[in-house]
């Protein structure tokens, strides 16, 4: 059976920019997939993280993961620091790692740059992330395109793996979202929404109010064209716009252009508001009940177990392939 692992750090509030591109498909990949969703806070702390806001942040990620639909009876929910494969498995692929592949990866450039300190651990995280990935045999791993040169990486840690010490793991494939794998802020259409832009109506948060997301939608930026057509070259907020509603209202790209024909910008950002909160509302009602429940520690208990099962075979296996003592 294919098997998938994806995970997503609790490191600030979740917008819709990751329910886009990552939530939505956790979701529904459980029908096609054996599916492993984790809360990667080990990944969090390669910069510093307040522990209240990260305990917090942990819990209500998980409870995000349930209350969008994601059934802890068939995928396993879990965080990454309950099994303790995650790190030893990640100091066996740093042994794996060479020195330039690490210095390539563009995110630790991104994350460094112009800082005169960082975490050794910041160099370090894609090792872990093939780890996290190599622990479960995973097939396949949902990425961003930011995120698909460490899937490479993965792939090459494992094959040389495989090469030294026998076969030992699975060659993970990517996979890469084409509508809503990446949304861009509603003020500027070439950043990223993040929610460390200062202009707070540059994001829609999973947790925003309905009043809050139609007020920021009605002040997201479009062009003078008028018309809704999908064209990132010349129209790239406009574009942004119709994938974001592409993704909520389930409708595909030309089946959204064809419902605003002849439409204003007026109309569009209004209806795309509401489809907005349609999708969120349940989700939020689901979050509020869940969020400090005793049921979500039980389900990050069950998963965590259920994780480690899978997660300590494979750490035994390659421990014996590379050679160490098993007593």
């Amino acid at each position: 059976m294919k098997r998938m692992l994806s995970g997503i750090k609790p490191s600030g509030v979740l917008n819709i920019g990751g329910y886009s591109g990552a939530l939505s498909q956790f979701v529904r990949n459980q029908e096609e997939y054996e599916c492993f969703f984790f809360i990667p806070d080990l990944h969090a702390i390669t910069v510093y993280q307040d522990p209240k806001e990260l305990n917090e942040r942990s819990r209500e990620l998980a409870a995000l993961y349930i209350a969008a639909g994601i059934d802890p009876k068939r995928s396993a929910v879990f965080l990454q620091s309950s099994v303790s494969a995650h790190a030893e498995m990640g100091w066996l692929m740093e042994t794996q790692a060479h020195f330039g592949e690490l210095s390539r990866m563009t995110q630790f450039k991104d994350k460094s740059d112009g800082k005169e300190t960082v975490s050794s651990a910041l160099f370090t995280y894609p090792a872990l992330m093939a780890a996290d990935i190599l622990l479960y045999q995973a097939t396949h791993v949902p990425v961003g395109d930011d995120q698909k040169q460490h899937v490479e990486l993965t792939r090459d840690l494992a094959s040389r793996f495989n090469n030294r010490y026998g076969e030992t793991f699975i060659i993970p494939e990517p996979i890469i979202q084409d509508t809503g794998a990446r949304i861009m802020g509603l003020d500027d259409p070439s950043k990223k929404m993040s929610k460390s832009n200062p202009n707070a109506s540059s994001y829609i948060l999973m947790t925003d109010e309905p009043a809050v997301i139609r007020k920021k939608f009605s002040r997201a930026v479009t062009d003078s064209d008028m018309s809704v057509r999908y064209d990132w070259d010349t129209k790239p907020a406009v574009s942004n716009l119709i994938e974001i509603y592409s993704v909520f209202s389930g409708l595909s790209i030309p089946e959204v252009e064809k419902h605003f024909e002849g439409q204003g910008y007026g109309n569009f950002k209004k209806e795309i508001a509401e489809v907005v909160v349609a999708k969120l509302e349940p989700i939020q009602q689901h979050f509020k009940e869940i969020v400090h429940s005793a049921e979500l520690d039980a389900i990050l208990k069950d998963g965590a177990e259920r994780a480690a099962a899978i997660a300590n075979e494979t750490l035994l296996k390659a421990k014996r392939n590379l050679g160490f003592l098993i007593v």
